[in-house]
């Protein structure tokens, strides 16, 4: 996937306040999502990338966003964040087996404002490389349970690897809107 096909999958789901925002990317891989969050953050924002891989990532991106790289299974590991804007889990979710138990635990780093931004294959078929796959009808029912009642799916494309569609979702508490003003 190209950052500007990255970009285009979630530019819907980060909110335009034009203020600096402070995001993670758990299991960032060799950045692609990173870029792209980079490019849309407002000038000066900051995004935590965290892989159980290393990965060499520059340390600005797109419009002047500062970038951190932690080597830590986000899974595992307590990352003691906190006051972040957003979550972004791209492609990583389907690694992980109990999502409800991290997705309950990843919520203690957000914001009041508490935003997701998701990116998964729309398909429930394991393999090697997806062994615990959410299509976007499981992911509304996991976080529906977790009292998120503003799941939406923002966009969709083919995925490259012939999985069928990849989509991205963005994950509100009631009160806030899904899509920037």
């Amino acid at each position: 996937m190209t950052i500007k096909e990255a970009v285009a999958l979630i530019s819907e789901g980060i909110p335009g306040t034009g203020k600096p925002q402070k995001w993670v990317d758990l299991g960032c891989g060799s950045g692609t999502f990173t870029r792209a969050l980079a490019d849309i953050l407002p000038y000066k924002s900051q995004i935590l990338a965290v892989d159980k891989s290393m990965q060499h990532l520059e340390k600005t991106m797109g419009n002047n966003v500062f970038v951190d790289f932690l080597h830590a299974d986000f899974e595992r590991t307590d990352l003691g964040l906190s006051n972040l804007d957003g979550i972004l889990l791209a492609n990583s979710l389907h690694y992980v087996k109990d999502k409800k138990a991290l997705v309950s635990r990843l919520e203690k780093y957000l914001s009041i404002d508490k935003r997701f931004l998701i990116v998964e294959y729309d398909s429930l078929s394991a393999n090697q490389w997806v062994p615990y796959p959410i299509d976007f009808i499981r992911l509304k029912e996991l976080f529906t349970q977790l009292n998120y009642n503003k799941v939406v799916k923002l966009s969709e494309q083919k995925s490259v690897y012939g999985r069928g569609n990849i989509y991205a979702a963005s994950i509100l508490p009631t009160s806030q809107k899904a899509t920037p003003p």
